[in-house]
């Protein structure tokens, strides 16, 4: 029972919510009765003597093991039992494999199969190879093979250069298509990565990245949105999220900043430069995009909904891009900025990182209604939406026509006098409001881990406060005239009575 005690969490997880009498799990890998999908399976008896029962190989492997659902590994293994397990429910849930597989542009079909294996060894090896890849996926498309590496991290490991580069160099000698990582480090795109690699090594090779918090969303996401139908595939994703999220699993969320970021506030503080060329600079901007993912997966979660950083085309094929951007504006105005995309939502929502006032804003641009004329009528149009709104640090932003200066009012002012609203603005109306949640943090916002809460927490009392209740304004469709409404009434005849009677009229 002694090799048993490294499982033992995910064995008690599983065995206390499922009811094994009465299920049966289609699983490949597992043992008992569920090896019985593998009788073609060769047996082989491995060093230590034990007797398992494998399926067939890949042609590009020398060595390895199905990912299995209840891995027998050391308790030192943490990477390998995650890793195991997380592919093991890749492969045996299919919603959840075409899910993570389909965001690297491999569309898994419904006659596509997909088989992992950990413990590999490849056929071919780089010379003096120190790094060993944890595991393998292989997609049969019928017609073609898709196949990609999988490296994993668990607690505060990191992916380094020197191994991700090893492993691209690798998949390129064997033939196969990925690289894909998996650990705790945050990107907005799974075709981002958190390390800058050699892109002579990415040319014939692609590299992927799923954090975990990312897998847990999607696999929340497919439950919530009802996209997993069967029972028990259900119950194993759900019991994935549990062992995830347990803290012996190794997985952990983005939680706080760089220790670069409290010298950078205080730098700024001191009406110092700030240098976006730095290393302090560039760790800062990238914690500050891995922040904003962490906000998009708690929206995410909370909204049961896919919501995602916004950015370019060009940003999104070139992550370096999307980081020179970032830089310029941390240099030049002091402030980090980014947008989401909310789905169904009126407008993205814009958040703001001001370093050198220490606040955090949030906001989103509504364009006034175009069928009320004055600005009084379109303020009460937006007044309505947000009427159950509590007002504590929410501004509404009036931007005007022509050059006229924007103006700015506080949600409680306006809802006690809204005629403060069109003060010095006589004959103009309001073309566009913007509704901002303004958090003035002071010493907070340089303190790493209270900065991350404030951002993640701001964007979600805002969308709960003013975002979920605001609508655009909709030109309503154009309705028929009491003396048009026959189509003999604007017939030729009609037309040409009607401008002979003009002709009449006119004469005198």
């Amino acid at each position: 029972m002694a090799c048993l005690s490294g499982s033992r969490y995910w064995l008690n997880a599983v065995s206390n919510t499922l009811k094994l009498r009465h299920l049966t799990i289609r699983v490949s890998e597992t043992y008992c009765a569920l090896t019985l999908a593998q009788k073609e399976c060769p047996c082989r008896a491995p060093n230590d003597g034990r007797k398992r029962i494998l399926r067939k190989l890949p042609d590009i492997l020398c060595a390895g093991e199905p990912a299995r659902l209840f891995p027998i590994l050391a308790d030192t293994s943490k990477e390998g039992r995650t890793l195991s397990i997380f592919l093991s429910c890749l492969e045996n849930i299919p919603e959840f494999g075409r899910s993570l597989l389909g965001a690297l542009g491999v569309r898994v079909g419904a006659r596509g199969k997909l088989d992992t294996f950990t413990e590999v060894g490849l056929q071919k090896a780089l010379p003096d190879a120190k790094h060993r890849p944890d595991g393998l996926i292989v997609v049969n498309l019928g017609k073609s093979t898709w196949t990609a590496l999988v490296e994993a991290k668990v607690g505060t490991s990191d992916l380094t250069n020197p191994q991700i580069e090893a492993y691209l160099a690798l998949a390129k000698l064997n033939g196969i298509d990925a690289v894909i990582t998996v650990s705790n480090q945050f990107t907005p795109l799974p075709t981002h990565h958190p390390l800058t690699v050699n892109a002579s090594l990415t040319k014939k090779v692609a590299l992927f990245h799923w954090s975990w918090a990312y897998v847990i969303t999607q696999a929340q996401l497919l439950r919530d949105m009802g996209d997993v139908e069967d029972r028990e595939q259900l119950i194993l994703i759900s019991e994935l999220q549990r062992f995830l999220l347990h803290p012996s699993s190794g997985v952990k969320e983005f939680d706080q900043m760089p220790a670069a970021w409290s010298d950078l506030c205080a730098t700024v503080a001191a009406g110092g430069k700030v240098n976006g060329k730095s290393e302090s600079s560039q760790e800062v901007v990238g914690c500050w995009h891995q922040a904003l993912d962490q906000v998009t997966t708690v929206l995410s979660r909370q909204l049961a909904n896919h919501v995602k950083v916004t950015m370019s085309r060009n940003e999104a094929s070139d992550p370096q891009l999307r980081l020179k951007n970032a830089l310029s504006d941390l240099a030049q105005d002091k402030c980090l900025n980014s947008q989401l995309n909310i789905p169904d939502a009126a407008a993205p929502l814009q958040i703001c990182a001001d370093i050198s006032k220490r606040v955090l804003s949030f906001q989103m641009r509504l364009k006034a209604p175009a069928d009320r004329k004055s600005t009084k009528a379109r303020l009460s149009w937006l007044l309505r939406q947000i009427a159950e709104a509590d007002p504590k640090d929410i501004y509404v932003r009036f931007l005007w026509p022509g050059r006229s200066a924007a103006t700015q009012f506080q949600l409680s002012e306006l809802r006690e006098r809204p005629e403060i609203a069109s003060a010095d603005k006589d004959g103009m109306a309001v073309s566009s409001f913007e509704l901002l949640l303004v958090k003035d943090l002071g010493t907070k916002f340089t303190q790493r881990k209270n900065f991350v809460a404030e951002l993640v927490g701001g964007a979600s009392d805002f969308h709960v406060r003013i975002g979920a209740n605001l609508s655009n304004w909709q030109a309503k469709p154009p309705k028929i005239s009491e003396g048009k409404l026959e189509p003999v009434s604007v017939g030729a005849d009609a037309l040409r009575e009607q401008v002979e009677q003009e002709a009449l009229d006119r004469s005198g």
